[in-house]
């Protein structure tokens, strides 16, 4: 017999994002899964962002604060998400249909495992239609890598090793799941594409090098870690190469 289902709090990020959020809501609310609450955290945004979110209003949790960045958007949904998995979409992405099915119910039919993760397919801009409409066409193959839209996430991982570094303003994300991997959270990898990776010219990351995006303070904060012993010896998934664990991007 299958396990109950796992509520899920799908959590949606946004700063002047009027020309996605629309569609990103819409991609969740047709997922066919349940229970599910959708919240968005509008991070500050000065366009039309909350006035698109008060047409969802019956099927969202919608929170403005102040632009904080999106670490501190994603942390802001996690306090207040009651589901007992949390799953992140940007606004500019879109998922599978069938991810929240496929994903949830595998983490709630295996209650050892704590992340479940799915491929990525990038997707670049090609063109505008007369209306301006974003036109995005497939590059690469589907690739395995810890973008946090691939994956859902039982809640108490996030009390077991922390939210995100609010104090990094690109590739936290990273940071987080290297922090995953110190701490041995389970991860387990689907062999089928659930995130659609929409890249455009006003992406965060867009043209940042290395040391823009913060790998350097990444490193040496896994190095201050070590030092301070706060990485278990005893981790079996130490014995995973890191890049084992993170993927590797296109």
């Amino acid at each position: 017999m299958e396990n109950q289902k796992l509520f899920v709090s799908v959590i949606i990020p946004v700063f002047n994002g009027e020309k996605y959020l629309a569609e990103a809501i819409e991609n969740v609310k047709n997922q066919d899964y349940q229970p599910l609450e959708i919240i968005v955290i509008d991070d500050g945004s000065k366009d039309k962002t909350a006035e698109i979110a008060a047409e969802f209003k019956d099927s969202i949790r919608y929170i403005y604060q102040e632009n904080s960045g999106p670490s501190a958007a994603r942390n802001r949904g996690i306090r207040i998400a009651n589901g007992d998995a949390i799953a992140f979409l940007d606004v500019d992405d879109i998922w599978s249909d069938d991810k929240l099915k496929v994903q949830g119910n595998y983490l709630a039919d295996n209650t050892s495992v704590e992340i479940v993760q799915g491929l990525i397919q990038q997707m670049n801009l090609s063109q505008l239609t007369s209306d301006k409409k974003p036109i995005f066409e497939p590059v690469y193959k589907p690739y395995n890598y810890i973008n946090l839209g691939s994956a859902i996430y039982r809640k108490s991982v996030f009390e077991k090793i922390g939210i995100f570094d609010e104090t990094l303003n690109y590739a936290e994300d990273v940071d987080w799941f290297i922090r995953a991997w110190e701490n041995g959270i389970s991860k387990v990898l689907i062999d089928q594409v659930m995130l659609f990776y929409r890249k455009h010219q006003k992406n965060m990351t867009g043209g940042k090098n290395l040391v823009e995006l913060g790998f350097i303070k990444i490193y040496k904060k896994r190095l201050d870690r070590i030092r301070k012993k706060q990485i278990s010896p005893t981790n079996i998934l130490l014995d995973m190469p890191i890049n084992e664990y993170l993927g590797s991007p296109p």
